[in-house]
């Protein structure tokens, strides 16, 4: 597992380095699309040939979170994207094609043996999977987050209209509508 936090964190880093290289010296936006090509070129590269021991899904998500990191800083909603540091842990993220879920037991991709995983809580009936996000924090603790898709949940129907909500002094909550708190003082 460590091997494929390394290899996300490599490609990460490789891809950031292309981005800002281009920028600065092209002026050039390089987008997902060009780097997940890349990462293709990057695998057939002799001294990268280790990327192709670990499951290609963490690698490209990798990608995903640089794009959305770039998006986020060009909108203004955060600053320039950071390299990855080892000290810092990492993460790595699978979705449906790279692992299997089978009695509670989770088997990713290109790994024989299962996770040990402790449930923290019960797994709804009919609750499948969608993405497995394994964790390795600065103080050598490792942490799975699995998110599950329940069939249950229907989503709400779609309005036009919009309210807004202030919370306030005198009244708990007030509306824009000009509804106050619906709750009674004792």
């Amino acid at each position: 597992m460590r091997r494929t936090l390394g290899c996300v964190r490599l490609v990460y880093n490789k891809a950031l380095h292309v981005r800002t290289q281009a920028w600065y010296e092209k002026q050039e936006r390089v987008g997902y699309a060009q780097t997940s090509s890349m990462l293709t070129d990057w695998k057939k590269q002799e001294e990268l040939d280790f990327l192709n021991e670990v499951s290609s899904v963490p690698l490209q998500q990798g990608l995903r979170h640089l794009q959305t990191a770039f998006t986020n800083f060009f909108a203004g909603r955060t600053k320039y994207p950071n390299f990855k540091k080892k000290h810092q842990g990492g993460s790595a993220e699978f979705t449906k094609s790279a692992f299997k879920f089978k009695d509670k037991q989770i088997y990713l991709a290109k790994c024989t043996e299962p996770l040990p995983i402790r449930w923290s809580r019960q797994i709804p009936e009919g609750c499948e999977p969608s993405t497995v996000t394994v964790r390795l924090h600065p103080s050598g603790r490792w942490h799975i987050s699995i998110r599950f898709d329940d069939p249950t949940i229907k989503p709400l129907p779609v309005t036009d209209k919009a309210i807004g909500i202030d919370l306030g002094i005198s009244s708990l909550v007030i509306t824009s509508d000009g509804g106050a708190s619906h709750l009674r003082d004792k």
